[in-house]
């Protein structure tokens, strides 16, 4: 898989808990609302979003028949190489491509040396979201 890919959707179709760009953010959806068409017009549909990397709130309104951007996000398991406050040197698992990810607040006295972690590759930015297990 190609980092950094995206596909195209309808709005319509987007669910809460799916995925979007947004302002060039990749966003989880929250909140879809769909208001009835009007007379000469066109439904219009509400979409609340979080951010995935910078977990800001953004707040989209569009016609029901336009396409937006989905990312599609790889999944990943990577072994931590060394842990340094909050910053984890990792290799990847099947590649063995090593590089840094930062390492999650709610993650830092978990994440140590030898343990499995598993990370996300959201439009070539690698995010770590949970450790896997380790001694």
């Amino acid at each position: 898989m190609v980092e950094g890919e995206k596909k195209v959707v309808s709005v319509g179709s987007l669910q809460k808990g799916s995925f979007v760009i947004l302002d060039g953010a990749p966003c989880r959806v929250m909140d879809v609302q769909v208001s009835k068409p009007g007379k000469h017009g066109h439904a219009k549909v509400r979409i609340s979003t979080v951010g995935l990397l910078d977990e800001k709130k953004r707040v989209a309104v569009m016609p029901g028949h336009d396409n937006v951007e989905v990312p599609i996000i790889d999944k990943r398991t990577a072994q931590v190489l060394s842990a340094h406050g909050d910053v984890a040197n990792v290799m990847d698992s099947e590649t063995y491509e090593t590089f840094d990810l930062k390492v999650p607040e709610e993650l830092k006295g978990q994440c140590v040396e030898g343990c499995q972690v598993l990370y996300q590759v959201i439009l070539n930015t690698k995010v770590m979201k949970q450790i896997k297990g380790g001694e």
